[in-house]
């Protein structure tokens, strides 16, 4: 049980903790690995090993089945365990093709297994979906001079200095290898080399505001449990309303988070007109809500963003592109149906998905990609290629999950692609974490977890150029292939830092 433990410690370097040394865990699954009699004891190591790092990273989750605990409370335990035991096949592939690689130096098989370990992710990025959550990039996070290395080379750069500073160590667990101190050294002086490039980064970009933009983001911090009770709809509508209109001359747009319009906003323009007084003059008001065409067979759903002006009339729709499996859309409904099983949020249609991504631009606001919930996790993915916007926003919901990891995990994940893209993210969330973030991932403004206000803040500009992860999303790819050129060609130099 030592994989299943390392892996376990391991998540405690993701947010919110940030405890980097427990990144130690990897020296340890590698010094396992090296040890290991063949590949069939190595993929049940990195098994056992994503088991417990997944499963300590994602418990949240169980916290989603008991907003409806009658129905779903019993299914909360299996779920996460099956979760992460799904997810831990991608470590365990990891920990494979690192035995099958001949090199035998410490360093160089540090330098493979950290290879990968991010190819690994890269493939849960993209396979059955997609769910590149807890990607072990977001370590760094909790340093904005660190996180800059993702302006270059996105979310997967930050994984692969992760987990090479994680794994080199194993030098120490191996008494023959000698000397020790200088692949340490040569981490600790990567790490300088990256933090310094950041700072001085940083210290280069004063990020400018829009003129005469001021957002407010109405944080109404409704429990989820609560939120979808028909009997108190009309307080949390009011609720939204009375945040709005605090001061309305202090601010140009309001921002309300996903899914706070309890009603059907389209075919009712009554409704429309009176949501749309929380738009100041002038201005308007930007608001996640569910939008349904009933007339089909069977009826549809969508999870959609609208844009009202002070009229009531929406300007502009965005509709969710990627969708929550078991949230959103029950996947193998026809199966999964007949066995009982059905998804999380009300009602039992299934959400559909939107056209892709677009950038929505209306006279006197900047144009903007609009992310709804976890669409904001997906690195390369946040705009429309052929347009690129100013600036991002992101509603969510992340009440499900409580006072747990799940929301700080989900706004760093957010905050990274601010760095990647060079451009300010805008973050309306109903129960936490609110922010405005700079194109630099800088934090302007902020409304913590489980708070309820609003943020005014001014928009910040991007970037004058985009950065080069934002030209060129293929780096990360050509990164991990140039890593493992090098442990190939220099095995020789290598193993002098760490003999076996």
């Amino acid at each position: 049980m030592i994989a299943f433990g390392s892996g376990g410690v391991l998540a405690l370097a993701l947010p919110p903790l940030h405890l980097w040394p427990a990144l130690l865990g990897f020296a340890l699954l590698l010094h396992l690995i090296r040890r290991a009699p063949g590949p069939g004891r190595v993929f049940l190591l990195g098994w056992w090993f994503g088991f417990g790092h997944f499963l300590a990273g994602l418990y949240w989750i169980a916290i989603a089945f008991f907003t409806d605990a009658e129905r779903f409370g019993a299914l909360a335990v299996p779920a996460v365990i099956l979760l992460a035991a799904f997810m831990a096949f991608y470590p365990a592939i990891a920990a494979t093709l690192t035995r099958l690689v001949p090199w035998r130096s410490p360093v160089a098989a540090a330098l493979v297994f950290a290879v990968a370990w991010t190819a690994a992710e890269m493939l849960r990025g993209v396979l059955f979906g997609g769910f590149p959550w807890n990607l072990i990039g977001y370590v760094f996070v909790s340093s904005t001079a660190m996180s800059q290395l993702a302006a270059v080379t996105g979310v997967y750069g930050l994984s692969l200095l992760a987990v090479v500073a994680g794994a080199v160590p194993v030098v120490l667990l191996d008494p023959t290898a000698s000397p020790r101190w200088r692949p340490l050294a040569l981490i600790v002086a990567l790490l300088a080399i990256v933090w310094s490039g950041g700072a001085l980064r940083l210290a280069s970009i004063e990020a400018a505001d829009f003129p005469d933009l001021r957002l407010r983001l109405v944080q109404a911090n409704i429990a989820q449990h609560h939120k979808w009770d028909p009997k108190l709809r009309a307080r949390w509508f009011r609720r939204h309303l009375e945040l709005s209109l605090r001061d309305p001359d202090a601010v140009s747009h309001v921002i309300w988070p996903e899914s706070a319009v309890p009603y059907q906003l389209e075919p009712d323009p009554e409704l429309r007109r009176l949501a749309a007084r929380a738009a100041p003059k002038g201005g308007y008001l930007l608001t996640g809500g569910d939008r349904f065409d009933l007339a089909d067979d069977p009826p549809k759903a969508w999870n959609s963003l609208f844009v009202l002006d002070e009229n009531g009339e929406i300007r502009a729709r965005y509709d969710k592109r990627d969708l929550v499996p078991f949230g959103e859309f029950l996947p193998m409904r026809d199966l999964l149906g007949r066995l009982g099983l059905e998804k999380l949020t009300a009602g039992s249609i299934d959400f559909q998905p939107g056209p892709g991504r677009l950038s929505i631009a209306l006279p006197g606001l900047p144009p903007f990609s609009p992310l709804i919930c976890y669409e904001s996790i997906f690195a390369g993915r946040v705009t429309d290629p052929g347009a690129r916007p100013a600036w991002l926003l992101n509603i969510t919901n992340d009440a499900w999950f409580g006072r747990s990891s799940g929301p700080y995990q989900h706004f760093a994940m957010a905050r990274l692609r601010a760095i990647e893209e060079g451009l300010p993210l805008v973050r309306a969330a109903n129960t936490g974490i609110s922010a405005v973030i700079d194109p630099v991932g800088r934090i302007r403004a902020y409304l913590g977890l489980g708070e309820t206000g609003v943020v005014d803040a001014a928009l910040p500009k991007p970037l004058g150029e985009p950065t080069l992860f934002a030209r060129w999303r293929q780096l990360p790819r050509m990164l991990l292939l140039a890593t493992l050129l090098v442990a190939g060609l220099f095995e020789r130099h290598i193993r002098s830092l760490g003999r076996v």
